[in-house]
């Protein structure tokens, strides 16, 4: 008897081993500072906003992904995922269906309104919304807590933030260079600090002329641009490769950054979207306001 009750009592311990980190509860801190708990790992992870869907490929937990939106092309696995919607809207039927364990969001891609029919499904949500560069390392650590895959996620981290350093050590006390960074050209659209964009500004040495502004994407005129004076005009589009979007400056024979050339196209999908590549958005962004400083030194 004393025989059996010992084996019972090993069987026991064995399955409480096995079984107890699965049912561990994580916690971690969005980046709107909410502290999200789950009761496991999860295991069923929707993920509603492309950059999302590269943290959570860098943090380990691609397979977890269930659903991801239009746009969410990287990696090129994610391609193949269901869609359920894009920033104007979501299907929340699919939503409900796909029994999401964890809902990932980007608070600036989608409306107020669909967040808060988000909230109302009682699905746990992680906002995600960085603001330096640091942020986006942290991100993929806290994303890898709550997917249960921490080792795949820091070292993925520790990876993007040694590269992050790497650059600030290198670049950001060079010549300082006043900076007007183009979103969209009608309505004229820039950022100010508080963006991630604009923290790469700062990495690189530049100085960004909208960084006072409230809002996080500010409306401006060509006028004020012009009073700004920036001596390079920084714009992203597919490929970095120069397009149309920069047309309006044409008639603007004085204006700096065209009458001298200094002009800095990116690529949309490196410095726009808050993954882990924007670490090489940054260094494109780096070397062409080197080059231009190159060319300053040459022909103040």
């Amino acid at each position: 008897m004393k025989t059996l009750s010992l084996c019972c009592a090993g069987l026991l311990a064995a399955t409480m081993v096995l079984s107890g980190p699965a049912r561990a509860s994580v916690s971690a801190q969005d980046d709107d500072g909410r502290t999200v708990t789950l009761p496991a790992p999860a295991r069923r992870i929707i993920s509603l906003a492309p950059h999302t869907t590269e943290l959570l490929y860098a943090a380990g937990a691609g397979a977890r992904i269930v659903a991801t939106v239009r746009y969410a092309d990287y990696p090129p696995e994610a391609k193949a995922l269901p869609q359920v919607g894009d920033a104007h809207a979501l299907d929340l039927e699919r939503i409900v269906a796909l029994k999401p364990d964890l809902i990932v969001v980007w608070m600036h891609g989608s409306s107020a309104r669909q967040i808060e029919r988000l909230r109302a499904l009682k699905i746990p949500l992680f906002h995600s919304e960085a603001h330096r560069l640091e942020d986006v390392g942290e991100g993929i650590r806290r994303l890898g807590v709550l997917a249960g895959t921490a080792d795949v996620a820091n070292a993925a981290a520790n990876a993007y933030a040694q590269r992050v350093t790497s650059l600030r050590a290198r670049y950001s006390q060079r010549t300082p260079l006043k900076v007007f960074y183009q979103v969209w050209q009608q309505p004229l659209l820039t950022l100010n600090k508080q963006h991630l964009i604009s923290d790469a500004i700062r990495l690189c040495g530049g100085v960004n002329v909208f960084a006072q502004q409230t809002a996080l994407v500010p409306t401006v005129s060509p006028e004020a641009v012009l009073a700004a004076q920036p001596q390079v005009l920084v714009a992203a589009s597919v490929g970095g490769q120069p397009d149309d979007s920069l047309a309006l400056w044409a008639p603007f024979k004085q204006f700096e950054p065209i009458a001298r050339h200094h002009v800095v196209w990116l690529n949309t999908d490196l410095i726009s979207r808050q993954g882990p590549r924007i670490v090489d958005g940054a260094q494109q962004l780096c070397e062409g306001l080197d080059k231009v400083r190159t060319d300053l030194a040459a022909k103040p």
